[in-house]
């Protein structure tokens, strides 16, 4: 007679999670924040190097925008007047601090893309191919690489001048931030939180699924209204082919894929408390797909806006749009690339 195996053991069924699970996670959070902000004092007393600052300035931001997400998904289960006066707050700590980086982030891209377009590699510019006769003093047909080259250095040279004062300055407001009274005031509610989290009356047994899936539905709307299948014109064509600088204005079609990146983080955010919604393997690599639009559109602009600064020669003008029209590129396969992994079922 054959042994009988005894039957593998049911796991056990997770509880739905509920206002309390919220108040665990945001007095972990809270608790994040608080040793983000010790470790930024003391390697800004030069104890951690430079390396440490940073890292303790981007963990900073991260407790800050999963507090501030928290707060914002989930309000129906706080002290609304309490969750609407700290949200902004949250979002200024945030902010401030991600100026700083944003800048120096943007250089990284610039600089790389001109000295790649200006260099051995065939320029990935579809206007250039199309070229039209040119303008009085715009590049004549076959001598782009020419004009590209000569005006590179120069485009690299202004744009680095504009971001090191940019980063400069946010460096600044971020030192000034921390040391306001405004600062001061947020890190001691975040003290608090990290003990007392002031939830609705309700809140310990009301479950977190519902909230998570609204956050969820409001993504999925956002998402529905974004041009997936029809790609729009990345960049003005025509100022690129006679030389001319690009409109610096943001590109219309730029502001609703950055809403969807934000309501795609809060959704994100709403899911790291465990037993809130099933696993979706689509959305980090959407998220960064996003992230990387969001980064080519304001390396772009930061090119667009620099290509109106007065007295600049053409070929410097030339080199601008061009690189312009090369982050514009990146924007629209970041797009391609977020089509492609958001439409793959999970």
């Amino acid at each position: 007679m054959a042994r009988r195996h005894p039957d593998p053991p049911r796991p056990e069924e997770v509880p739905a999670p509920t206002g309390d699970d919220l108040a665990g996670y945001l007095r972990s959070q809270a608790t994040e924040f608080l040793r983000a902000l010790r470790s930024h004092r003391e390697t800004g007393n030069g104890l951690g190097g430079a390396e440490g600052a940073v890292d303790a300035g981007r963990a900073l931001r991260r407790s800050a925008r999963r507090i501030s997400a928290a707060l914002h998904t989930f309000r129906a289960l706080l002290d609304p007047a309490w969750a609407d006066t700290m949200r902004p707050e949250l979002a200024w700590v945030s902010g401030t601090l991600a100026l700083e980086h944003a800048q120096e982030a943007r250089l990284d891209r610039l600089l790389p893309a001109l000295h790649r377009l200006s260099g051995s590699t065939p320029l990935a510019v579809r206007a250039v191919a199309h070229a039209g006769p040119p303008r009085t003093g715009a590049p004549a047909p076959g001598t782009e690489r020419g004009s590209l080259t000569v005006g590179a250095a120069k485009a690299g040279a202004l744009l680095e001048r504009r971001l090191t004062l940019a980063r400069a300055r946010a460096h600044s407001a971020a030192l000034e931030a921390l040391g306001s009274a405004r600062f001061h005031a947020v890190a001691d509610r975040v003290a608090l939180l990290a003990s007392d989290v002031p939830l609705a009356p309700a809140a310990s047994g009301t479950g977190l699924g519902p909230l998570a899936a609204a956050a969820e539905d409001r993504l999925a709307g956002a998402v529905a209204t974004l041009p997936l299948v029809t790609a729009g014109d990345p960049y003005n064509a025509q100022a690129l082919v006679h030389g001319l600088s690009p409109d610096p204005a943001p590109h219309p079609q730029d502001g609703p894929w950055h809403q969807v990146r934000l309501l795609l983080r809060l959704h994100r955010y709403a899911r790291e408390i465990p037993g809130t919604a099933p696993a979706d393997p689509r959305l980090r690599p959407a998220a960064e797909a996003l992230t990387r639009h969001r980064d080519a559109a304001e390396a772009a602009a930061e090119a667009a806006q620099a290509a109106r600064t007065p007295r600049i020669t053409p070929a410097t003008a030339y080199a601008l749009g061009v690189l312009h029209a090369d982050q514009r590129h990146e924007v629209e396969a970041a797009r391609f690339t977020f089509q492609q992994t958001w439409q793959h079922t999970p």
